[in-house]
């Protein structure tokens, strides 16, 4: 930002012709905001500006300061666009304005409705740029919101999806509960102009999630993203061995959560599956001794045992079961 920036409007020379405007708060304001004085009179020239729809240089320069003091006002960013293309200002160098501001306070959307708006304007040629700032902010914040909307927004308008699966994979190896990772692999495998849709990838995104549930059985986003590779697709989730090979690998051992092998057993036998020998004495080694004989309703007086938060749940998934399993 200029160092003139330092210096109160008032006193600056390119200003002298501009009659600012102060904020109508009413007669009688109930609580008036003690503004601070620089707040105050950057607003107050901005409000004169904006009347007068002034598209000038010294314009988008006071929009920068009016933003650098509050980056939350949608009418100084929905103005600034304004100005910027009244002045065709080159569009590169607004991204490193954003990324500026983005450094103090990342999570606020008009920014990345800014930030959408130029990418739009330079098209493809900054799909790069996009995913790497995105990148960045993610790397200090795996899960926000705003940044994995803009990334996927950017993934289906300007294209990069050739290494986001392997970014997926990059950030589940770094933390393989990041539900936010799940969800993006999910999305890039099913969106993905390249990669053929979910059918196509089911038979390897299921081998690499199995490993993945049984390196960390009691990770549920694991599980979720399992189910979800069946979507729409009832038979072969029920008939696909390894879903419940993987349920049963899981409810052999002692050194974990059951509770997820069960909720998806669950899932198995009331979409259908018909259950082996197998899967009755794995569910019946964990019994203690309750005197269940449908298999669908022993899983269910396990489950409000061994997740007692969702017990009320379990209970009620008992209730609804009306096939002798």
């Amino acid at each position: 930002m200029d160092s003139d920036s330092t210096v109160p409007l008032s006193e600056r020379p390119e200003w002298s012709d501009v009659v600012p405007l102060s904020q109508d708060d009413g007669p009688n304001p109930v609580v008036p905001i003690a503004y601070k004085e620089d707040f105050r009179e950057t607003m107050d020239y901005f409000r004169a500006i904006y009347r007068s729809d002034e598209r000038s240089p010294r314009a988008l320069r006071l929009t920068e300061e009016a933003l650098r003091l509050n980056s939350g006002n949608y009418t100084v960013w929905h103005f600034r666009r304004l100005v910027l293309e009244e002045l065709n200002n080159d569009l590169y160098e607004e991204l490193k304005f954003i990324e500026s501001i983005a450094e103090d306070n990342s999570k606020n959307y008009q920014l990345w409705h800014h930030r959408r708006w130029v990418a739009e304007k330079l098209g493809p040629d900054v799909a790069g740029k996009e995913l790497e700032f995105t990148r960045r902010v993610l790397s200090l914040d795996a899960k926000h919101y705003h940044a994995w909307s803009h990334r996927q927004w950017a993934l289906q308008a300007l294209g990069g999806w050739e290494n986001e699966l392997n970014y997926c994979h990059e950030l589940l190896e770094a933390d393989v509960f990041n539900n936010s990772a799940w969800n993006q692999r999910y999305y890039v495998i099913t969106r993905s102009p390249s990669l053929g849709g979910l059918e196509a990838m089911r038979e390897s995104e299921v081998s690499y999630t199995v490993k993945a549930i049984l390196a960390n059985p009691g990770n549920e986003s694991s599980w979720r993203y399992l189910k979800a590779l069946y979507k729409d697709d009832t038979e072969s989730w029920i008939s696909d061995p390894s879903v419940s090979s993987v349920c049963l690998k899981v409810l052999s051992r002692t050194d974990c959560f059951h509770g997820f092998a069960l909720s998806t057993l669950l899932d198995l036998l009331c979409d259908g599956l018909r259950p082996t020998n197998e899967h009755r004495d794995s569910v019946k080694a964990l019994a203690n001794e309750e005197p269940e004989t449908n298999l669908a309703n022993l899983v269910c007086t396990i489950l409000c045992r061994v997740d007692p938060i969702r017990a009320n749940y379990w209970a009620w998934r008992k209730s609804k079961i009306t096939v002798a399993i």
